[in-house]
């Protein structure tokens, strides 16, 4: 006698049932991170420079402040860049030494700022960001109104993720004294809200780079 088409998906089923099914899967750890992190500094510094290109920034690595001196002048004799603002006393100092030629007033800013040079917060290796904040004498418009915003940063600065950058300003300024102003710069300002063509500088600056400086110890011998 034939098997009735019910008789059939019943079989089927508990044939289904018998076969063992695929192992279960592992159950995920919750606890751990969603990224891994670079085990050296190294590490970070070599992702944060790989992540920082990747969203437009320009990347310069200065072995030391003399390096940081000649990379800045080309960067400037290139760009053709004959106003650049530099506000923070330690940036002033630095540039002095250099012999580099900046604008260290607010004098013709609105009118002349081709560019601004400012110190940052932290770096961040995974998004390739810059944490900056209005704590410096920078304040909020040094980095957001030129034409191009120049960051110099240290090595030491680069940290993996964007919650390890926080942390390091909770533990610079303490606990309820974060600054009043805190960015997260990820390249270069720009949109496609208008008819999906990409526009640099719609918000911000059009370019972004970066001078790395190395400050890890040197090694003993």
């Amino acid at each position: 006698m034939a098997e009735s088409s019910r008789d059939l998906v019943l079989r089927r089923i508990r044939e289904a049932l018998q076969t063992p099914g695929p192992a279960p899967a592992p159950r995920p750890d919750f606890a751990a991170p969603l990224h891994p992190k670079p085990a050296a500094s190294d590490d970070l510094a070599v992702a944060f420079a790989q992540s920082f290109v990747r969203v437009g920034g320009a990347f310069y690595y200065c072995e030391s402040e003399e390096h940081f001196y000649d990379q800045l002048f080309l960067y400037k004799k290139e760009q053709q860049l004959e106003n650049l603002y530099v506000w923070e006393p330690e940036l002033k100092k630095l540039l002095h030494a250099g012999d580099l030629v900046f604008q260290g007033d607010e004098d013709g800013f609105r009118e002349h700022a081709d560019a601004g040079l400012t110190s940052c917060e932290a770096l961040v290796a995974r998004t390739g960001s810059i944490l900056v904040s209005g704590a410096t004498t920078s304040g909020r418009r040094l980095s957001i109104y030129p034409d191009q915003h120049l960051v110099l940063a240290r090595t030491s600065q680069v940290v993996a993720d964007i919650g390890d950058a926080l942390q390091l300003m909770q533990t610079k300024y303490g606990p309820g004294k974060l600054p009043s102003m805190i960015s997260l710069t990820s390249g270069p300002s720009r949109t496609a809200d208008i008819e999906k063509t990409l526009v640099l500088g719609a918000h911000g600056p059009r370019r972004l780079a970066l001078f790395l400086l190395d400050d890890a110890p040197a090694p003993t011998t």
